[in-house]
C-alpha cells in the first residue's frame, strides 16, 4: 500500500505540472484564437474584403489554429511531436479516404471563394432550390427560403451544379402571356395591354416593352407580353400588372375564355 501511494505521489508530481501547463495553453489558446479571428475580421473590413470571403478565411484560420493549438497540447503532455504527425498522417489518409464526399465539399468551398459565382445576400436556384444566400461556410452554404426556412447546400454540389443568379444584374425581364376570345378585337387588346404597362411606375422605359400575337391556341388567342424592371421590383410588377390587366380587359368588354370541355355522349 506504501507503496503504491509513494508511485501515485511521483507520478502526480511529475504529471501534475505537465497537465496543469497543458490546460493553461488549451484554455489561453482558444482565448487567442478568438481574439486572432476577430482582428482578422476587422482587417479584412477596413480593407474591403467581400463579406463572403471573410467569413470563409475566418472560419478557415479558425479550424487551422486550432489543429496546431492541439499538437501543442499534446506535445506539452510528453506524447512526442514526430510520432505523433505519423499518426495524423495515417490517420488522414483512412479519414481522407472514408470522407472524399466532405473533402470534395471543402474544394467546392475554395472554388466557390476563388471564382465568386454567389456571395452572400444573391438570390439563387441551384440543386433545385431557390433562396436568399444566408451564409457561405467551408463545407456547406445556406439559404433563406421566400417562406422562411433555411437549405443547406454542399458546397460539392453547389460548385459542380447549375446556378441561376437573380441578383447578378441591375435589371430582369417580366413575361406575361395574356389569352383572350377570338372575338376580341387584337389592335384593341393590344392597345390595352400598352397602357398598364407604360403606366405603370415602376416598369422601365429602355428597354422598350413589347406586346405580340403568340399564339393561337385552343379557345384562346395569346398575347406575349414582356416588360423590364428593376431586379427588386419583379415580384411588385408581375403581380400589379397581372391584376391590373384582367381589370382593364374586364371594363373594355374583352372576353379572357374559361377551358372548354366537349363531352360526347353515345346513344344506341
Amino acid at each position: 500500500m506504501e507503496d503504491f501511494l509513494e508511485t501515485s505521489q511521483d507520478l502526480l508530481f511529475l504529471y501534475a505540472p505537465k497537465v496543469i501547463t497543458a490546460l493553461l495553453i488549451l484554455f489561453i489558446g482558444l482565448y487567442a484564437i478568438k481574439i486572432i479571428i476577430k482582428s482578422s475580421r476587422k482587417l479584412m473590413q477596413k480593407r474591403g474584403v467581400d463579406i463572403t470571403l471573410q467569413k470563409f478565411l475566418g472560419n478557415l484560420i479558425g479550424w487551422i489554429l486550432k489543429v496546431l493549438l492541439f499538437i501543442t497540447v499534446i506535445s506539452q503532455l510528453g506524447v512526442a511531436t514526430t510520432s505523433f504527425a505519423a499518426i495524423i498522417a495515417a490517420a488522414g489518409l483512412a479519414i481522407g479516404l472514408a470522407l472524399q464526399g466532405s473533402l470534395g465539399n471543402f474544394a467546392g468551398g475554395v472554388l466557390i471563394m476563388i471564382f465568386k459565382p454567389i456571395k452572400i445576400g444573391d438570390f439563387i436556384e441551384a440543386q433545385g432550390e431557390s433562396g436568399t444566400v444566408k451564409e457561405i461556410e467551408i463545407f456547406t452554404t445556406k439559404l433563406n427560403t421566400p417562406d422562411n426556412k433555411e437549405v443547406i447546400i454542399p458546397n460539392g454540389a453547389l460548385s459542380n451544379g447549375n446556378i441561376v443568379n437573380y441578383s447578378t444584374e441591375a435589371t430582369r425581364r417580366v413575361d406575361f402571356t395574356f389569352g383572350v376570345g377570338y372575338d376580341s378585337d387584337i389592335r384593341k387588346t393590344k392597345e390595352i395591354i400598352f397602357d398598364v404597362i407604360n403606366n405603370h411606375p415602376l416598369i422601365l422605359k429602355e428597354p422598350a416593352t413589347a406586346v405580340n400575337l403568340s399564339e393561337l391556341a385552343d379557345s384562346s388567342i395569346n398575347f406575349f407580353t414582356r416588360a423590364w424592371v428593376k431586379k427588386e421590383d419583379y415580384w411588385t410588377v408581375k403581380f400589379d400588372v397581372i391584376e391590373q390587366t384582367k381589370e382593364a380587359l374586364d371594363a373594355a368588354g374583352i372576353d379572357i375564355p374559361y377551358p372548354h370541355r366537349v363531352n360526347i355522349n353515345k346513344t344506341e
